[in-house]
Parts: C-alpha cells; sequence; structure tokens
C-alpha cells in the first residue's frame, strides 16, 4: 500500500479532452493506478499562471468539478477522502482520492473563496506556486519576501480547519515564517538539496524544522529535483529517500510524485505503475516498520483533519 501525495491529473484533463479512464497521455489513469500498489492518490488544483486573473478561481472550480465528475462518481470502488477516518477505513478493494490546491493565487485577495474550495473538499493548500501572490512569494520570486498579513489569515484558517499547509514552491522566507505560525505543515513534493542543489529541494536546516514540526515530506519524482546530471533511475530517488531517514525523517516522510506535472521521466518511474519496482527495492532494504511508515502510515498519522 502507497499513499501519492502529489499529481498534476485534474491540469491535463482540465486542458486537454482527454479520457482519465485510458488516456496514454497521462501517467496516472485509472487502469495504471489499478496496476499499481498506490492506494490513495492526491490530485491538484493547478491553476496555471498564464490564466487571466479575473478567471483563475473560475478555472479552479472547473477543476474541482472534473475532480468529482471523472474520478470519483464513475467508480464505486474510488473513494473522496475528507478525514482520517476516510483513511482508515478504506476496505481492500477500495482506492482513495485526495483534492488539493496548489497556488493561492487562484483565491487572489479573497478569504471567502479558500473556505469555499475547503468546504467543495480541498484538504491541503500550498501557499504558492513559482511566482508571488496576495499570500506569499513564490521560490522563483526575485524579492524574495514571505508571508503578507493575508498570508496569515490563510494560516489561521488552515488551522482552525485542521488543513495541511503545503511549503513546496514558497520563497526561503515564506518556508520560516509558515513554520512559526501553521499546525499542520507539509511539503508535499520537495527533495533534499544536499543531493540535488536546486531551488524547489529542502536543505538541512529546513528538513530538522519540519522534523521538530512534526511535518510531512514527500519525495518527488522530478528528475532535475532528484540529480543534477542525467540518466536519472529510480535509485537515485531512493538516495533522496536515504539521506531523509539518516538525517531523523523516519515519522514524517513519504511520496508525492508530481506525475503529470513533468515532461521528462525517471527511468523505472515513467508512470505510476513503476511504483511497483521502487516498493519491491525499498522493501528489501528497509526493515519492515520502517517500510510500512514510508509508503503510508506517516501520511495516515499526520493527516490533518479529523471530521467532516
Amino acid at each position: 500500500m502507497i499513499i501519492d501525495a502529489h499529481c498534476d491529473v485534474l491540469l491535463k484533463l482540465w486542458e486537454e479532452d482527454i479520457s482519465f479512464e485510458t488516456s496514454t497521455k497521462l501517467q496516472v489513469n485509472e487502469r495504471k493506478w489499478r496496476n499499481s500498489p498506490v492506494k490513495v492518490q492526491s490530485f491538484a488544483i493547478f491553476v496555471p499562471p498564464e490564466v487571466p486573473e479575473e478567471m483563475q478561481f473560475q478555472v479552479a472550480l472547473e477543476m474541482v468539478t472534473i475532480f468529482f465528475e471523472e474520478i470519483i462518481q464513475p467508480y464505486d470502488d474510488i473513494k473522496f477522502i475528507s478525514n482520517k477516518k476516510d483513511l482508515q477505513t478504506l476496505k481492500v478493494n477500495e482506492r482513495g482520492a485526495i483534492l488539493t490546491l496548489e497556488g493561492c493565487q487562484v483565491i487572489g485577495r479573497d478569504i471567502n473563496k479558500l473556505k469555499t474550495l475547503i468546504r467543495l473538499g480541498v484538504r491541503a493548500v500550498g501557499l504558492t506556486w513559482n511566482e508571488a501572490n496576495a499570500v506569499s512569494d513564490g521560490i522563483g520570486e526575485k524579492r524574495g519576501a514571505g508571508l503578507s498579513s493575508f498570508g496569515e489569515e490563510v494560516i489561521d484558517l488552515l488551522n482552525k480547519e485542521q488543513i495541511w499547509t503545503d511549503v513546496s514552491h514558497i520563497s526561503n522566507q515564506g518556508f520560516f515564517d509558515v513554520l512559526k505560525r501553521a499546525d499542520y505543515v507539509m511539503a508535499s513534493h520537495s527533495n533534499a538539496s544536499r543531493l540535488c542543489d536546486h531551488r524547489r529541494n529542502l536543505d538541512d536546516k529546513q528538513i530538522q524544522l519540519l522534523i521538530k514540526k512534526k511535518g510531512w515530506i514527500g519525495v518527488t519524482f522530478v528528475p532535475h529535483f532528484t540529480r543534477a546530471t542525467e540518466p536519472v533511475s529510480y535509485e537515485n530517488v531512493i538516495e533522496h529517500i536515504l539521506y531523509y531517514l539518516d538525517h531523523g525523517a523516519q515519522d514524517c516522510l513519504g511520496f508525492g510524485s508530481d506525475f503529470d506535472g513533468i515532461e521528462t521521466y525517471i527511468k523505472g518511474l515513467e508512470d505510476i505503475t513503476g511504483y511497483q519496482v521502487l516498493q519491491n527495492a525499498l522493501r528489501s532494504r528497509l526493515p519492515a516498520d520502517q517500510f510500512d511508515k514510508l509508503t503510508y502510515q506517516n501520511f495516515i498519522n499526520k493527516f490533518p483533519r479529523t471530521s467532516e
């Protein structure tokens, strides 16, 4: 059993008239998902920056509709995950789908739009993508500013609603601001910068702060977050896993593949079915309890929302 905290299927389904069930353009489609060991998959709402500002929230709502109409409703055994109990009570033959948000640019400066997305099922909120928005600067913004006053209001709402605050993509200053204010923190898809020096990865100080905060970290399958030079294989992903574990993240670690958000692939992890190879390799290298924590238990333990 594996839980994956991040993919961009909703973006591709919104952009093109393709089938979630069978499209070969998707790294995660229904058939591939069933042929993988992934029990629970998170689906991100990511509205690209080229969408006009006045249309951002409308497109986010369209992606929510796609999530329920194309991923949840057609399949009796794919369950919407709203809270920790839903995760804990999935039956053997069932799979779970979680709705997340990647980037608060879609809400502008309107907290009610975020409240609406939470009511519609969003259970983790990435504050930024790479650019700045009203909440904080992203990691690609030269200014490098942290949380705004509105950003503090957003985090206070997430704390109240028991929703994860996702620091993947946020500026360095924003990261430290979040760690001081948020009750439930995750880095949904970030690798270790000591092994691959990319701005989106976590340095040792950030890793230790997330561990101290009892946060959650998702190892990602983005090739250029994993190794600076090609080729990149699943063995290089394992190097990041072992690095995190060696630095004390045994109770905080999991996976956030970023499938369908990447254009180049790691050898052996070309799509969701590649998890089988990764799982087999990890099972032979890790103690059983650590393997279970990494693949699913840490995610369930940290999942903040305990009720509807």
